[in-house]
């Protein structure tokens, strides 16, 4: 089992900037692993390039077999479910998930099974109830649950269903940059146990 969080950030189009804004907060030095599902369908995806020219850490889509690493952001590809597993990530073009391929969920729910407290959930702007379960999911494993303040962010939908379906910390894009950078330097703590 990895010895080192894992940051789960979920997002539709409207999610890009807190994205941009939680990637330039992460130190160089970051002890998290990072992927990022954005709801690209299977169009071109310039994501990676875009949290790579305002990071430090190397961004990359996910690729199949790829074993997770720490100080690594990783993006899923257009039109695939990413997944984790103690091996690595996996990539699915099953049915779609909320009507989006890739979706937050599939990610959110392998990771939580297969790490359990070391994963921080993050749900983000955008439409519809994606993250909402894996969110959940992430919690009842352990884990912690971090939602963007759905009066702030652009789309609500997405951040509200996921304070509904549980009981999330909620924190403006500003603080919730910050809590995240400070969870990515505590090495091996398990995530549901990090103080603020």
């Amino acid at each position: 089992m990895a010895n080192f969080p894992i940051v789960l950030i979920g997002a539709a189009d409207s999610g890009l900037d807190p994205v941009r804004r939680i990637t330039e907060a992460l130190p160089r030095d970051c002890g998290a692993a990072v992927a990022v599902v954005f709801h690209s369908g299977a169009q071109p995806s310039v994501v990676p390039e875009i949290l790579r020219w305002h990071g430090q850490l190397p961004v990359m889509f996910g690729a199949e077999g790829t074993p997770l690493e720490p100080g690594h952001l990783y993006v899923a590809p257009p039109d695939r479910h990413m997944l984790l597993s103690l091996v690595g990530f996996h990539l699915d073009r099953g049915s779609k998930v909320h009507d989006n391929r890739p979706a937050i969920d599939p990610l959110f729910v392998s990771a939580a099974m297969a790490f359990g407290p070391r994963v921080i959930g993050v749900v983000l702007s955008g439409l519809g109830k994606d993250g909402a379960a894996g969110l959940r999911m992430i919690r009842n494993r352990g884990g912690l649950a971090l939602v963007q303040d759905p009066v702030e962010a652009a789309v609500s939908e997405m951040p509200a269903a996921a304070f509904a379906q549980d009981d999330p910390e909620v924190l403006p894009i500003e603080e919730l940059s910050r809590r995240i950078a400070r969870l990515c330097s505590v090495g091996g703590a398990p995530a549901s146990r990090v103080a603020e």
